[in-house]
Order: C-alpha cells, then structure tokens, then sequence
C-alpha cells in the first residue's frame, strides 16, 4: 500500500518517499503527497527528483489496492525499486483543485434535499449535476456562495464507522457514487461549526483549511442535462 500523506496534511508540497515498483505503467512508492484521481477530483501532477534522475508525474491515480500509482511522461527514466525520491507537487494546481472542491460543498449546501447525480472539479471551472426540477437563480446562487466564503467557516474533517453511515444516510448527497467502504470508517468534511454545520458528507478528497480561502466566486451558468437533472457550473473569479 501506499501511505496516503495527504489525509493528514493536504498542504504538504514536498515529501521523501521510496519506489516499490516501477513500470512503463507507473510507479508505486511507500508514502505520497499525490492525491489520485478519484470522486470528481483529478489526480496531482508535479514532478519526482532522485539522485542522478528526474521525471514529471503527469498524474497520480489508484492502483491495486491501497496503492497509488504515479504515471510518468512518455519516454521519462524510471528509478529502480528501493531508489529514495523527492516528490515535487504542482501546489498551483491542486491548490485551485482544493478551493474548488470546498466551493462545490457550499453549492450543494444551497441546494438542500436534491441529490447529486454528478460533478466534475477542475482548476478552471468545476460543476455539480443536481437531481433537481427548478433550480435557483445563476444570481442567487452566486450571493449566496459568496456570503459563505466571506462568513470564514472553517473546513475539518472526522472519521464515523460504516454503521454510523448506515445510520444517518442523509449525510449521503450523491446518488451515482457511494462511498468507499470496507475500511470500516468513513471519512466526512464539515463545513462550518459542530452544532451547526453549513455543510456534513462524506468525502475523500482535499480541501482548503476555510472558506474565506476559496475567494470569490461565480456560478457561469445552469444547464439542463435531463427532465430532473441540471448541471450548475462555477469558477474562481480571483487567482
């Protein structure tokens, strides 16, 4: 398995690791700060330095098990198996990732009750598809995701057993992907405080340390995709 650094630390940049395996198809190493591609989130892109080498990683995604597999440019050296790395990450990048995916939790706390039957983050624009007959207005929306990021809610993270999930199945908005288990735990973002939080689900990837760090955004426009799906899709209006 590879030991997934950044569950616990999203804002790592650089991190030393060893290659387990090496392949035309990509490496695995034992520790890595690349969040592979996974619940709408891309996998990490940036670059891994050993002594004598170097390569860009084009992108992190899952490999057998708890692996992560770490694909290389067409053509780049492959380090041998036990070779010490550094791993580089393209921090631009997933830093717009993880605004993003924090802005998409406030969108779907907009729309309360309507499940989520897709979503796509990207550092450019990202959307959320909505189970939904009537949405808000574009201008609606955008006040009111804008008020969150001003508000400042801070963005935590806690781990429920399977059987609490099963419990509480509202905490579940999307409805064409479930979440993980047979870990035995679930892992769920909260926004806001523990009394009373803007936004509770479950989720696997990563996300900025408070809203007020998103900036300021906007919703582009509203789509129907279906007689009860529409897609509502938003950006980072400031870099």
């Amino acid at each position: 398995m590879t030991d997934a650094l950044f569950r616990n630390n999203a804002y790592a940049q650089e991190a030393a690791a060893h290659v387990v395996s090496a392949g035309p198809e990509g490496l695995v190493l034992d520790r890595s700060i690349f969040y592979p591609r996974a619940g709408g989130q891309p996998g990490d892109s940036g670059k891994l330095c050993w002594n004598g080498g170097d390569a860009a990683i084009t992108e992190a995604v899952k490999g057998e098990g708890d692996a992560i597999l770490h694909k290389l440019a067409d053509g780049a050296p492959l380090p041998a198996p036990g070779t010490q790395v550094t791993l580089v990450l393209d921090w631009a990048r997933r830093h717009r990732h993880m605004r993003m995916h924090s802005a998409m939790h406030l969108l779907c706390s907009l729309i309360p009750g309507a499940g989520v039957t897709g979503g796509q983050v990207g550092a450019e624009k990202s959307r959320l598809d909505f189970d939904l007959a009537e949405p808000p207005t574009k201008e609606w929306l955008t006040e009111r995701l804008n008020a969150l990021v001003e508000a400042n809610h801070p963005i935590t993270e806690e781990w429920i057993s399977e059987a609490e999930l099963e419990a509480n199945p509202g905490l579940v908005r999307t409805l064409s992907v479930q979440p993980p288990r047979g870990a035995g735990r679930i892992r769920l973002v909260r926004i806001g405080p523990q009394a009373a939080p803007v936004d509770l689900q479950p989720c696997g990837g990563t996300h900025v340390r408070s809203t007020a760090e998103i900036g300021r955004l906007e919703v582009l426009k509203l789509e129907n995709k279906g007689r009860q799906n529409r897609r509502i899709s938003l950006a980072l209006v400031e870099n």
